[in-house]
């Protein structure tokens, strides 16, 4: 309806204007220009409108975004009310604290600053803390620590004011205690990082001597004020809590810790995965120890107030370690090499160039103002144990060896020969190493040991002497069961003959070269004991290989003063060539005893041959045979005089007397004239006075012309006579028995 009224009103406006134009019949003609005209401003008006529609949509919408904008705000500021709220509920035991404590100050007038100044300490607590604690992760230690002395300077101070006001007043020190308790976590966590830095002060120093140099300055501060709060204490009775902190006394147990640690912790192996392992151990800790302590002198000492004294303090934690590590090792259950290992590192090592008598650690390590690292009770122990271990250790080793050797005994080749081609097996060579390294390695230790193990090892070869003896002995006679075997008996005969050479000259260079002079006296008796039972092996050796040859030679020594004999036989030729082959063998025996050899060989091929004219085998029927028999035996003691030069050739040993004999007998077979016969008797008689009655009748029966009566005769006629032996003769008829009972058929 409204807008039909508009209409109205606006029709009636426009008639009124229309009419108002067309007052005068002139303006008819000019209906068509006014009818242009109010075109034109109906289309401004419309324009117009258009502009102010658009206007009034952009306000709306501007007005609407604002609205929408300012709901949100209303949103925000509704949360930051609520999370106020909630830190206000949560801050009101804090606020009551604070009130209370505030209260407490006003009250009693502590602090010349102002109210306002002291709650913003108060207030900015926990903020400090968070910056502290910032600074302590960083590691700006030195920073952390005034904040730190700040904080607790306030607190103290606080505490002490209340002391003062009223000393029984608990409650109200707990209140203070409580509301500063994150401090105390501080301190302890900036005390974390300065262990740290201490702990690794040996490889800080070389990195970051700064680092050290701070973590000293904390720890001095902190002993000064130690010092201010304990004077304080004497004179008031307060000190506040966590006082005092001690700091360079727990740097010191730090230092200590540490060192114990580092060297037990150089034990990288055990026994059962590795044999070198205490070797291993110790060369490990001489190694850390010394660089540890060139360290100290030369980087650590420059870090520390001259009074800490440093280096000493060092030294001495490490010398208690040590002390420590080598009674811990000394107490388990160690080998007798290890034992040798430890107490050569101890009593040695540890006081050497190597270790703390290095020059570059002097003059501040003085080796001979060290206390030992074991005393002398223990080491006394471990030494008397390797004794019993290596005395049960040889033992064992030579029996093993003479075992070993037993076993080549019965090879079927040659034993081995040395550079002179003397036969030898490698046992005296095995016996004297062991020694060797024995005595070696107690000559690590000190004089005395080796002087000991010396003393242990000839003691033992004695008793070893008298199995190795007792060895061949049984050699020999399991080889007279059976000649055949073994196979290469005689060159292994040799060769233990050989060995008792070696054995005598290994003695004596072992004493040489390990004995000092005043000891020689008490081995003197064991020494010569050992050469006797060197020389009774040798000598029986010797005298079974001649057992041998005389063993081949009996049926050609059976053939002599026979028929057979008599009559040409070639016993004799055999006989020289049977020894010549056996002293092919015999070259491979050692000078002296090969000597004693021959002299022996020649002796008992003489001795031989005198029994077989002694046996009464034979006996000449007229001087034909006699004369034959004669010459027969003299050119055979010839071929022995010959055999034996040659194979004594070089030893310069005359032998010739013995063959002699053979001759002298000879020549009173020979004899064509009876009535001469008590002379040349006689003279043979003189030269060897140990012809018995019984030689004498036996030579006159193989003669075959001389009666009962007077072989009677003359045997008691030489009774009287004088004696004129050769000085050098050794008695060869004592050997020699004759046969009483068996009367050679010839004569019957």
């Amino acid at each position: 309806s409204t807008m039909e009224e508009t209409d109205r009103e606006a029709v009636a406006t426009a008639v009124q204007r229309v009419a108002g134009m067309l007052q005068r019949p002139d303006q008819l003609d000019k209906v068509e220009q006014y009818r242009k005209r109010e075109a034109r401003k109906k289309a401004s008006v419309e324009a117009r409108l258009k502009a102010a529609i658009q206007s009034q949509l952009d306000g709306v919408r501007t007005g609407l975004s604002q609205l929408h904008n300012a709901l949100n705000d209303v949103k925000d500021i509704q949360q930051s009310l609520i999370d106020v709220n909630k830190d206000w509920r949560q801050s009101i035991n804090t606020i009551e604290n604070l009130k209370d404590i505030s209260f407490k100050l006003f009250q009693n007038n502590y602090y010349s600053c102002s109210p306002a100044s002291f709650l913003a300490l108060l207030f900015s607590f926990p903020e400090i803390v968070r910056e502290t604690q910032d600074l302590i992760e960083r590691g700006e230690l030195l920073q952390a620590h005034r904040k730190l002395m700040d904080l607790e300077c306030s607190r103290d101070n606080l505490m002490y004011e209340q002391y003062r006001m009223d000393s029984k007043n608990t409650h109200d020190m707990n209140l203070i205690h409580t509301y500063f308790g994150d401090m105390q976590k501080l301190s302890e966590e900036l005390a974390k990082q300065l262990w740290m830095v201490v702990q690794r002060s040996l490889v800080t120093v070389r990195r970051d001597p700064t680092l050290l140099v701070s973590v000293v300055r904390i720890i001095e501060r902190e002993e000064k004020i130690d010092r201010r709060m304990l004077d304080r204490k004497k004179q008031t009775g307060f000190i506040p809590p966590g006082r005092p902190k001690k700091w360079k006394e727990k740097m010191f147990n730090i230092l200590e810790r540490t060192v114990s640690t580092r060297i037990e912790g150089t034990q990288a192996d055990t026994r059962e995965s590795d044999k070198m392992w205490l070797v291993r151990h110790l060369e490990i800790i001489r190694k850390y120890v010394l660089d540890d302590l060139l360290v100290a002198k030369t980087l650590l000492d420059q870090c520390f107030p001259p009074h800490y004294d440093i280096f000493n303090r060092l030294l001495n934690m490490y010398h208690q370690a040590l002390a420590t590590r080598m009674q811990e090792l000394a107490a388990e259950d160690l080998e007798a090499n290890e034992i040798v290992s430890l107490l050569s590192w101890v009593l040695n090592t540890y006081k050497s160039a190597e270790m703390m008598g290095n020059s570059e650690l002097s003059p501040e390590v003085d080796v001979n103002s060290l206390d030992s690292l074991i005393s002398q009770n223990v080491v006394d122990q471990l030494l008397s144990k390797y004794m019993s271990t290596l005395t049960s250790n040889i033992i064992g080793w030579l029996r093993k060896a003479l075992e070993t050797d037993k076993k080549d005994w019965i090879k079927e080749t040659e034993p081995e020969a040395d550079q002179d081609g003397y036969y030898q097996t490698t046992l005296p060579a095995i016996v004297f190493q062991m020694f060797e390294q024995n005595l070696q390695v107690a000559a690590q230790i000190n004089e005395d040991l080796k002087t000991k193990v010396l003393l242990l090892c000839l003691q033992q070869m004695n008793s070893f002497l008298t199995r190795y003896k007792d060895e061949t002995q049984l050699y020999k006679e399991e080889h007279l069961k059976n000649r055949q075997y073994p196979q290469c008996y005689v060159q292994y005969m040799i060769a233990v003959i050989n060995n008792c050479q070696t054995f005598k000259e290994s003695i004596i260079s072992l004493k040489r070269k390990y004995l000092k002079a005043d000891v020689e006296d008490m081995l003197s008796s064991s020494h010569t004991n050992m050469d006797a039972i060197l020389d009774i092996i040798a000598k029986e050796g010797c005298s079974s290989l001649l057992d041998e040859v005389f063993m081949d030679l009996e049926p050609h020594l059976n053939e002599l003063m026979t028929k057979k004999w008599l009559m040409g036989s070639n016993a004799v030729g055999t006989i020289c060539v049977t020894v010549e082959d056996y002293f092919n063998d015999f070259a491979r025996i050692k000078k002296p005893y090969k000597k004693t050899m021959t002299l022996e060989a020649h002796r008992r091929v003489v001795v031989e041959y005198i029994r077989a004219i002694m046996l009464k085998r034979i006996s000449f029927k007229n001087a034909e045979e006699r004369k034959e028999g004669a010459e027969r035996m003299i050119k055979e003691a010839e071929q022995f005089r010959f055999l034996f030069k040659k194979l004594a050739a070089g030893s310069g040993e005359g032998t010739e007397g013995l063959c002699d004999i053979i001759e002298a007998i000879a020549e009173v077979i020979k004899l064509t004239d009876p009535s001469l016969l008590y002379l040349e008797v006689s003279t043979l008689v003189s030269k060897y006075p140990d012809i018995r009655d019984d030689h004498i009748a036996a030579l006159l029966t193989v003669r075959g012309d001389a009666s009962r009566d007077m072989k009677q005769t003359i045997i008691e006629t030489l009774d009287q006579g004088p004696s004129q032996p050769n000085p050098n003769y050794v008695p060869i008829f004592k050997e020699i028995t004759v046969p009483t009972l068996t009367v050679p058929k010839l004569l019957k």
